[in-house]
């Protein structure tokens, strides 16, 4: 298979599976029980008002009506308005998205830092009791979800030490300083846990390439070990963690949500959450299907970039086809 073919491949089955979330997404919010309208306004509310926010959300038309101009409206970018507030849901998603993009962003740079050196050296020393220290402790932290990581670290540097603000957020182009110091917590409540359990996979990739022969082959030749890993290993590791990065990042988008709660941090999180809190159906079917959209992405650029590095699957790919 030529690789403009994959890739037209690939692009269709992203289009297939959007399709397929959007209109997941859209019956279930849809088939919510009860009356839309007035679950949105309250049991309590005036059977007036809700038949006026039935119409004004065309909940009285056909269903496959009201689908098609929520995608056309997605697709165009119209997002609509916020029934709550009033304002435009577009322009809220997109700044709020870039506040979560930095974060998850720093957090996924910072693990993949942190994890490379810590699962090579336990991959390293697997047999000898600093290689199983740092195996345990990697195993301990896996076990830490990110809100709690969130709270130890407040506890830690903002109370104790008083080094860092406990919350709040401050944007970059206001003040790059401010904005680091708002922002390093949390993205180190993100980056602790992924880091573990990337270093869990850094180091089983490695124990394999130290059984490799090419490596066995340049140690015989002269090269030295950590050299000889990241010259020869680091490409053959780097299949596998790219897959496993693509699978956080998109468990860094849903731990994102909590600890933008822990930090009051404005991401797309706590847009969805305060969403969810006021009824607001309209935000969070469209911040839903934003945050599937960026799953899917995410997936399929993994999936390109796994080709990219591994050429045997592109020879398999055109043996298939040969065949």
């Amino acid at each position: 298979m030529t690789p403009l073919r994959r890739l037209l491949r690939s692009l269709a089955e992203l289009i297939i599976s959007l399709l397929v979330a959007s209109l997941i997404v859209y019956g279930l919010l849809n088939l919510l029980p009860g009356d839309v309208a007035q679950v949105m306004l309250g049991t309590n509310a005036d059977p007036a008002a809700a038949a006026k926010l039935r119409s004004q959300l065309g909940l009285d038309r056909p269903f496959l009506v009201r689908y098609g101009d929520w995608m056309t409206g997605l697709l165009t970018g119209n997002l609509g308005s916020s029934v709550v507030s009033g304002e435009a849901i577009g322009p809220e998603i997109a700044s709020r998205l870039a506040v979560t993009g930095w974060l998850v962003g720093l957090a996924m740079l910072l693990a993949v830092l942190a994890c490379l050196p810590t699962g090579i050296y336990a991959a390293v020393h697997r047999r000898r009791a600093r290689g199983f220290a740092v195996s345990a402790a990697s195993q301990i932290l896996m076990s830490v979800p990110a809100f709690l990581a969130g709270i130890l670290l407040i506890l830690l540097f903002s109370v104790t030490l008083g080094w860092l603000p406990a919350g709040s957020y401050v944007p970059l182009t206001h003040d790059p300083a401010d904005w680091l110091r708002h922002i390093i917590l949390p993205v180190c409540a993100l980056a602790l846990v992924q880091a573990a359990v990337l270093s869990r996979y850094v180091r089983s990739a490695f124990i394999d390439v130290l059984a490799d022969d090419h490596l066995r082959t340049a140690r015989a030749v002269g090269w030295r070990l950590w050299p000889a890993l990241i010259r020869h290993g680091l490409r053959n590791a780097s299949i596998s963690l790219v897959t496993v990065l693509g699978l956080q990042l998109s468990t860094l988008l849903v731990g994102a949500i909590v600890v933008e709660q822990v930090f009051v941090i404005p991401g797309l999180g706590s847009y969805l959450l305060d969403a969810v809190s006021m009824r607001d159906l309209v935000v969070v079917s469209d911040v839903v299907m934003v945050l599937v959209a960026l799953v899917l992405l995410i997936t399929f650029l993994v999936d390109l970039l796994v080709v990219l590095i591994d050429p045997r699957l592109r020879v398999t790919a055109d043996v298939e086809e040969d065949q």
